[in-house]
């Protein structure tokens, strides 16, 4: 028995010994380690996915999923696995699901949660305008969320003579909505017909529109091409002439006073 301790203790003295079995050891740990994470990666994992396309703000059923299997190394924590975390709750507002794809838990929400992207970027003393609008004053639905569109003024003085030209130019669209408050845009299966644009400007612009549209005018949306959404200019008021008419047939309170210089947005 102490003839074998011996044998053992120098055994394992010798460095080179030593060495050849850390180095074995640690041969084995990488290929157990790498063999264990490749199979953890490949392993198929059961999903829920979108059997059709689902729009914003629409409410996900049971009917809609599907059951998939891809490998571990596609979940990430942001990916749904189970199906009980989506029926029921709603395709978020800035959101479109693509047919055959997972879902994620940034892109699903409950109707609490669910914000209304008209109103999600508008900044401290601007006033939402709600224009009144129709199929054929939008050029058969032609005016979508995001467009930069100019607004005319048509109308006739005491004469009797036609006033019309351009009053604001480069207004975003932040939404246009049906007749009962929806988004027209929000679904492509159903055909909704334009009832509102909905936008929003300084007060001081608002004053001069809402004034405008009591008056006996008309106050016309026009969209214009790509290039002017994508590179917009400020919103500013084109005609001083068309202001000073609208505001002459108008009282200005007192606590506007100081608001008679029509603001820009840049």
């Amino acid at each position: 028995m102490n003839k074998l301790i011996i044998s053992l203790k120098r055994f394992f003295s010798n460095k080179n010994t030593v060495t050849i079995i850390c180095v074995f050891a640690a041969v084995l740990v990488l290929y157990f380690g790498y063999n264990w994470r490749i199979k953890q990666q490949t392993k198929p994992i059961k999903v829920p996915y979108a059997k059709v396309e689902i729009q914003p703000r629409t409410q996900i059923t049971e009917d809609m999923i599907g059951y998939l299997e891809i490998p571990g190394s596609m979940v990430s924590d942001n990916t749904i696995k189970f199906a009980n975390e989506i029926i029921g709750k709603y395709a978020n507002y800035n959101t479109v699901i693509p047919k055959g794809s997972v879902f994620y838990s940034s892109t699903i929400v409950t109707w609490e949660q669910m914000p209304d992207s008209a109103w999600a970027n508008i900044p401290n003393g601007y006033t939402v305008v709600s224009l009144s609008v129709n199929t054929e004053t939008t050029y058969g639905n032609s005016i979508f969320p995001g467009n930069y569109i100019d607004l005319y003024y048509s109308t006739h003085d005491e004469t009797g003579k036609l006033l019309l030209g351009k009053l604001i130019k480069s207004i975003e669209v932040l939404a246009v909505k049906d007749a009962s408050g929806n988004h027209v845009f929000e679904n492509s299966g159903e055909l909704k017909a334009p009832n509102s644009l909905i936008f929003a400007v300084p007060e001081s612009m608002h004053l001069l529109l809402r004034k405008a549209s009591y008056l006996n005018g008309e106050i016309i949306p026009v969209p214009r091409n790509k290039e002017y959404s994508l590179n917009p200019e400020a919103t500013e008021v084109s005609s001083e002439y068309l202001q000073n008419y609208i505001l002459s047939q108008t009282v200005i309170l007192p606590e506007q006073a100081n608001d008679s210089q029509i603001s820009t947005i840049e």
